[in-house]
């Protein structure tokens, strides 16, 4: 890449990633998290001085680190002009030429379509562009969602991605690297990446905004477009206002009386373990998020917004990991924490410890045929909490649908019985079951994959 490197800073559990662009003494980032520690540490290991941040839009799915590196390391802070926010900032419009060192400059486009004021930054070296930080404009085989405003600027936002897409691929040659900030697992893109890197000239054969007429584009963008975190809504506001700080100091440490009194008002009391460990034996009342999969996301959108939320992990390492994905979208305090295992959550009384029947596919084939494997219940309700485009894909015949994000507001929506209840992998699955054992229902989790579930003999039908 000739004199300047792209460094990749990847949060896995977000989807996101940022980026470090360097020439070896002067550095930008782009689209910081909020835990700066971790470009800070990067910036130092490689001997550069961090002199710019740059924000290729307002987010709306983690709160952003850009203000606090830019107070922190004195560098310029790089926003939209027309992004209404309340810090200071140099205001950036279409074509502005950002001067970081002699031989990295970045040049400002507006590509508006993920959110109105969205800005791409071409990167420039000495022999003309390297490659373009695309935020949620342009990302690999895929576009960023454009309802995250209101269904109301769906479509007319639609059109502009559509646009802003194509004008990256006019004014940017086949070379160029593409440095995308979503698709990689975040809600924030219309589908997933479908590739670990790509290039302007790989989009042009693989994406879609570059495939379609802008009618087509629009109609399958909105078509495919899902539910989105809750969360979401309060992370615009927050990053208009500028987020301070990140505060990773420990969290107040809860002994099992306490915890005994969190589950009892009926607080959200989480245990990080993997859900195999959650269903072996378990404190009763509380909810498994596992820390193995994306724990933030989906906490983050279940839980009420601004209630306690109390942290059980087998050690102090998982509970810090915790919280530091927690503070990425904006839940900053966890109000207790505990390190250990069921037993000492208990205080050592085993009438507070709990399990999880577990099950396949095929235990569940078979349980419907009436030869349910022995110590497994049978099956009155079958609960299906993947997401809605999940469902309409392909579902199990017989099955209810609830996505989990609904789920702790209909409870009361579960038909009687005892219900066995199934995702995609196992891991919403095992948050469904948990909230519905502690509602004092019958439950089976299905620890299995959703895609062994024909060939375990059951019938998938399509439609809603």
């Amino acid at each position: 890449m000739s004199e300047l490197k792209v460094e990749v800073v990847q949060t896995s559990s977000l989807g996101d990633r940022s980026y470090l662009a360097h020439d070896g003494q002067s550095a930008v980032v782009i689209d910081p998290q909020r835990d700066i520690d971790r470009v800070l540490a990067l910036a130092g290991g490689l001997g550069v001085r961090i002199t710019h941040v740059a924000e290729t839009h307002l987010h709306n799915d983690y709160v952003s680190g850009g203000l606090a590196l830019a107070r922190l390391t004195g560098a310029t802070y790089l926003v939209a002009a027309a992004d209404e926010v309340g810090f200071a900032r140099q205001p950036v419009t279409d074509g502005d030429e950002i001067s970081v060192s002699a031989l990295l400059r970045l040049r400002v486009l507006a590509t508006p379509g993920h959110t109105f004021h969205h800005v791409s930054y071409v990167l420039e070296g000495t022999g003309g562009p390297v490659g373009v930080f695309t935020g949620g404009s342009l990302l690999f085989g895929t576009t960023g969602r454009t309802d995250l405003l209101g269904e109301e600027h769906a479509h007319t936002l639609a059109e502009h991605q559509h646009a802003s897409v194509r004008r990256l691929a006019d004014l940017l040659p086949d070379g160029a690297e593409v440095w995308p900030t979503h698709g990689f697992g975040s809600f924030c893109s219309a589908t997933q990446s479908d590739a670990p890197e790509s290039t302007i000239g790989r989009e042009r054969t693989a994406n879609p905004a570059l495939r379609l007429e802008t009618g087509d584009f629009v109609a399958r963008t909105l078509a495919g477009l899902d539910a989105y975190p809750a969360y979401y809504a309060h992370m615009g506001a927050r990053n208009s206002a500028g987020a301070d700080l990140i505060d990773l100091t420990p969290i107040t440490a809860a002994d099992a009386a306490e915890l005994a009194e969190r589950i009892a008002s009926g607080e959200w009391v989480v245990d990080l373990r993997s859900r195999k460990a959650f269903a072996h034996r378990h404190l009763t009342g509380t909810l498994s998020f596992g820390l193995d999969g994306p724990m933030s996301t989906w906490l983050g959108w279940m839980a009420p917004w601004g209630a306690p939320i109390t942290l059980l992990g087998d050690s102090a390492h998982q509970i810090a990991d915790a919280q530091r994905e927690l503070a990425r979208i904006g839940i900053d305090r966890p109000a207790a924490a505990a390190t250990g295992d069921p037993e000492e959550w208990a205080g050592g009384d085993d009438t507070r410890l709990a399990h999880l029947d577990t099950a396949t596919f095929a235990d569940l084939a078979a349980a419907r045929a009436g030869a349910a494997p022995h110590g497994l219940p049978g099956v009155d309700v079958l609960l299906d909490v993947r997401m809605s485009n999940e469902w309409t894909t392909g579902h199990i015949d017989g099955a209810v649908h609830i996505p989990l994000p609904d789920l702790p507001h209909r409870l009361g929506d579960v038909p009687a019985g005892t219900v066995w209840v199934h995702c995609g992998s196992g891991y919403r699955a095992a948050a469904a079951t948990s909230l519905l054992q502690r509602a004092g229902r019958r439950v089976v989790h299905i620890d299995d994959s959703y895609t062994t579930a024909a060939d375990a003999g059951l019938t998938i039908v399509t439609g809603s």
